[in-house]
């Protein structure tokens, strides 16, 4: 079930969802309603917030800034 706060609709999808899909969260999907008013979707795409970043990136991120704490502290520490 889909819902706009307003009304909403049942959606069909078979496939295997976003990793970042969960219950509440926004989502964008693409197909067709049918004659009994079920959204059949082709795709689903999950939604995230403009803070979003990857785990991947966020750790380089806490590396990069770990790199530059030890380099700093070596050359306080000479």
């Amino acid at each position: 079930m889909v819902t706009d706060t307003a009304a909403s609709i049942q959606v069909v999808y078979k496939g295997i969802l976003p990793d970042l899909f969960k219950e509440g969260r926004g989502c964008v999907a693409q197909g067709k309603v049918s004659d009994d008013g079920v959204f059949h979707a082709d795709v689903v795409l999950a939604k995230h917030d403009e803070n979003y970043m990857p785990p991947e990136a966020a750790r380089s991120i806490d590396n990069a800034k770990e790199f530059a704490n030890q380099a700093a502290k070596t050359v306080v520490d000479r």
